[in-house]
């Protein structure tokens, strides 16, 4: 069974009455502790693709099974819980919220779970060391460098133990320095924690370091390729 199956998907939007089609019968399967890059031109349909794999917007037709559950056929309240338990989400802005420390942004999603505030505020802690950010534990986001802000959200999406992590454009608004740093990070939890990754990007740092590149040009698979994992150590 895989974690992920996109099934003959397609959405299609009407813009001033114009249909737009941004996936046209996409098929795609994903299995546990893989680290996929899925890439292409702006416009693809590759942050589509991400966004339907994580319940954030809903296909036109076909369907999208995670865990052998059928998520197309979800009711908005079935969405919201399902992606609370079993998925993470790492965006290009951050989307931390700024009047919380890291630790209390860390803590925000599991407050939402209902777990205890002992055990809440433990995991964060222990997320924020994680990502080599235990001497920020109380730092409010504007108190940290773009690629620290990054790694609070690694450490957020982290914090409901989730079955995979999206990552949507993570790299964009980073250096070379702190985004090779950030990948490295979510290379570890991959090898380490056996973290699945899915993400969304044109960022070539990114592609040289997964390892499988699906590649959407207007809206439809283009190739998929499995890259050598030792890509990244070549570095």
């Amino acid at each position: 069974m895989s974690l992920i199956e996109v099934k003959q998907i397609s959405k299609i939007y009407n813009t001033n009455s114009v249909p737009v089609t941004a996936l046209d019968n996409v098929s795609l399967k994903i299995e546990k502790e893989e680290f996929t890059a899925i890439v292409g031109p702006s416009g693809s349909g590759k942050t589509t693709l991400l966004n339907m794999i994580g319940g954030l917007d809903n296909p036109t037709e076909g369907s999208i099974i995670i865990n052998d559950t059928d998520i197309s056929t979800f009711k908005t309240d079935e969405m919201i819980s399902f992606r609370l338990k079993n998925i993470g989400f790492v965006f290009q802005a951050y989307n931390l919220i700024p009047v919380f420390s890291a630790r209390e942004n860390v803590e925000f999603i599991m407050l939402l779970q209902k777990i205890s505030k002992e055990e809440r505020e433990q995991r964060a802690i222990e997320l924020l060391k994680a990502v080599d950010l235990g001497d920020k534990i109380d730092k409010k986001p504007t108190e940290l460098s773009g690629g620290q802000q990054q790694r609070v959200a690694v450490a957020r999406a982290l914090a409901s133990k989730p079955s995979f992590v999206l990552a949507d454009e993570p790299t964009a608004n980073l250096d070379s320095v702190t985004a090779n740093n950030l990948l490295d990070l979510m290379e570890k939890l991959n090898e380490e924690n056996k973290m699945t990754f899915v993400f969304s990007t044109h960022d070539s740092r990114v592609i040289e370091r997964a390892h499988r590149v699906v590649t959407l040009r207007d809206g439809r698979i283009d190739s998929d390729k499995i890259q050598n994992e030792l890509t990244a150590k070549k570095k």
